[in-house]
């Protein structure tokens, strides 16, 4: 994507006082809001607003009218029509696209405006009305021409925010950076119940099965300022991973199926899709139907970047609890059906970059020093044979980049066609983005002592560490340069950042090395 423009970095630097600045006259939105039967309540923007999925010409503009969100949302049990606007400078003068969306009990109130009809590879600022009440505005982008071939994009990697472990302050650091696009691979909410010696107490009383409970956590963790401002500058590309339902799930298996008889973790997985959608910038594509929502899709950035969004636990078989039954020939992550589409969207791809989102790592962390393999069954090293065979296709797959998250640490690794061979082919390079917050302030003295032992058993591992952040990537036709951007502590609602380690992918030369 092009280089900011002065508007946009005037945005930024606005930060989160733009995401909670009052209406005023001249931020007025014309539209043709009609009289509801049933009064307004007060205060309906609390979860401010966020856009997601860019196309060339579209984006999903979403918000969810909540004026008492931890309880239920507080709302009516009736339809609000909620106004919208697209424009292409922050003061609202040059709109491009309006128009009028229904915020339905049904779904929570939520708002999701599927905007077509936009120019490509340029800032939009957006904005919602309801009942004369304004939402903050918010700051998006669209993705650059199908068949644009130059140019850059900046993308920053993010997982795992648990509420009780700490603030969100990575993504203060984040705002800074100003990236194009966050992709967004899992771990948005957790269900655990509440910790009274937590750094933050999640709301309720326990866990969320019920799609009310579930809403009331969605909620909590939106009002967090630094995720908010972040959802209002730049377009995120979500999926899930396992806490947004339960603990190490697979299919419509729970974690402990002695306490979650199958038909209420199905009734559960539906409450919890359901929350899902109603607090993300997808498109109606992923409406749940019960226990079931479309998640794996694909996006492309001009012939620069495709990316492929994997959904790693819907049609997973069950974890394994051996080293035989990992490496069970029947053992599936993804699906028949999502294999094949990832396979095809890989061979036909015409991009440069081939990116893979997946919830959880897919190179190998064999964690027994010395002979023999002890692995990490819910990850890709539970699944084998569908591991193996999925990276010797990547062969023949131009620049593979697989961008993970799930292990509250950074492991950068060469993706090997073998990893019982050293010095087996390397087919690409992966990225396991470590926590925003997941695990808090981590000892990292005693990350060293724990894992660097490992080292020597796993040579395709470039760059581990155990501190909270994300990763930022700057891509380009000739390469990828890699940032692990970390903050010194998520135990308070400020914190500094720098950046630990500069990585480089180069393009058509497999595999990632240290700068």
């Amino acid at each position: 994507m092009t280089a900011p423009s002065p508007d946009r970095r005037r945005f930024l630097t606005a930060g989160a006082a733009v995401l909670g600045a009052a209406a005023s006259a001249q931020l007025w939105l014309p539209g043709t809001v009609r009289a509801a039967d049933t009064p307004l309540p007060d205060g309906v923007f609390t979860l401010g607003v966020a856009s997601g999925d860019p196309l060339p010409d579209g984006i999903v503009l979403w918000t969810r009218l909540a004026p008492d969100p931890l309880n239920g949302g507080g709302m009516p049990d009736a339809v609000f029509p909620v106004d919208w606007e697209i424009a292409e400078d922050e003061r609202f003068r040059r709109t491009a696209r309006r128009g009028t969306a229904e915020a339905r009990p049904e779904l929570g109130h939520s708002v999701h405006v599927d905007v077509r009809g936009l120019r490509p590879d340029r800032p939009y600022w957006y904005r919602f009305r309801a009942g004369g009440q304004l939402s903050p505005t918010g700051r998006t982008r669209t993705a650059p021409h199908p068949h644009q071939r130059g140019g850059s994009l900046r993308v920053a990697l993010a997982s795992c925010q648990n509420w009780q472990h700490g603030y969100f302050t990575p993504y203060a650091d984040m705002l800074a950076q100003d990236p194009d696009v966050v992709l967004f691979v899992g771990d948005y909410i957790y269900e655990s119940a509440p910790s009274a010696t937590a750094v933050r107490r999640h709301e309720g009383k326990g866990e969320p099965y019920t799609l009310v409970q579930y809403r009331n956590r969605y909620a909590q963790y939106k009002t967090d300022p630094d995720l908010a401002a972040m959802h209002a500058n730049a377009p995120w590309v979500v999926t899930f991973d396992d806490h947004e339902v339960d603990n190490d799930w697979a299919g419509e298996i729970p974690q402990d199926p002695d306490k979650q008889p199958h038909d209420k973790f199905v009734a559960r997985l539906a409450a919890a899709f359901q929350a899902y959608y109603e607090h993300m910038p997808v498109r109606a594509t992923a409406i749940p139907t019960g226990p079931h929502i479309q998640m794996y899709r694909r996006l492309e950035f001009g012939r620069l970047a495709r990316l492929n969004v994997l959904d790693t636990r819907q049609y997973r078989s069950d974890q394994a609890t051996t080293q035989e039954g990992a490496e069970a020939p029947t053992q599936t992550m993804l699906g028949a059906e999502q294999k094949q589409w990832l396979l095809d969207g890989l061979y036909d791809s015409p991009a440069r970059w081939n990116l893979i989102a997946s919830q959880i790592m897919m190179a190998e962390t064999d964690l027994l020093p010395g002979d023999g393999k002890l692995w990490y069954y819910d990850a890709w090293d539970g699944y084998q044979a569908e591991r193996n065979a999925l990276l010797e296709e990547f062969a023949d797959i131009r620049n593979p980049v697989v961008l993970s998250g799930d292990r509250h640490l950074t492991m950068i690794s060469d993706l090997r066609t073998d990893y019982a061979d050293p010095d087996s082919d390397v087919v690409g390079a992966e990225f396991v983005g470590t926590s925003i917050s997941s695990s808090g302030d981590q000892d990292q003295d005693a990350f060293h002592r724990q894992w660097d032992p490992l080292m020597a058993d796993n040579p395709h591992w470039k760059f581990i560490d155990a501190h909270r952040g994300y990763h930022l990537f700057d891509i380009r036709r000739d390469g990828i340069d890699a940032r692990v951007r970390a903050v010194d502590t998520v135990l308070k609602p400020q914190a500094t950042a720098s950046t630990l380690a500069r990585l480089r992918v180069e393009s058509d030369e497999p595999g990632v090395r240290l700068v």
